[in-house]
């Protein structure tokens, strides 16, 4: 799952960032509408979280116009202002959900999981094959009924892998969807990655490497 996060407030975006990063997810951070909409121009994300009162380039204007671009990523509007006419104006722009602030952060986590399994790609709350089964809203993964410890980019590696059904998914990809935009792309974080979690996978393997190609999940 791929999130952004735009607010002109430093700490707040960051602190956000860095709690949705606990949840397997790949965040990118931005601080003006500007940046947001390079963003999504450039990267596919799930979820946009976007402040209405950002200077320059409103989130209501970053809104309108991934509205009307026909991007699938589903945005959530986050602003201090708590009346019924605020939130009808900001749902009525196009948003998927909106929040004021300040919110709990639990909550902010499950609107941003929700929006994530209404994107075109489906995403699917529970994912499961060869007896691995990863339970994405409760942050739980098993094998054969064992649980697994997985740290969260474990975690996010193996939903992709999940989601490819057992289609071959490069470095690339995994780079793309389960790291952010400050990923080296020449890093052997994903090789790494993929060692530890065959480890804690156990046998026999069910992550299988494709030379010169990928990886894939399967018997």
């Amino acid at each position: 799952m791929r999130v952004l996060v735009a607010d002109d407030e430093r700490i707040l975006a960051d602190t956000v960032a860095d709690g949705l990063r606990q949840f397997a997810m790949a965040v990118d951070v931005v601080y003006d509408g500007d940046s947001a909409l390079e963003r999504i121009s450039v990267h596919r994300y799930d979820v946009a979280i976007l402040d209405r009162d950002m200077p320059g380039i409103t989130g209501d204007e970053v809104c309108t116009r991934v509205v009307d671009s026909g991007l699938d990523t589903r945005l959530l509007l986050l602003t201090a202002a708590a009346g019924i006419r605020d939130r009808v104006e900001g749902l009525g722009l196009g948003a998927d959900d909106y929040m004021t602030k300040p919110f709990a952060f639990a909550e902010l986590v499950a609107r941003v999981q929700a929006l994530a399994r209404r994107s075109t790609a489906r995403l699917k709350p529970v994912l499961e094959q060869d007896g691995v089964v990863l339970d994405t809203i409760r942050h739980f993964a098993s094998r054969d009924g064992l649980t697994l410890n997985l740290t969260p980019k474990e975690f996010a590696v193996l939903r992709v892998l999940l989601r490819a059904g057992g289609q071959v998914v490069s470095a690339e990809e995994l780079l793309e969807q389960a790291w952010d935009e400050n990923a080296d792309p020449f890093t052997n974080s994903v090789r790494v990655t993929i060692m530890t979690l065959r480890k804690k996978l156990g046998e026999p393997a069910v992550i299988h490497t494709v030379p010169r190609v990928g990886y894939r999940l399967g018997r």
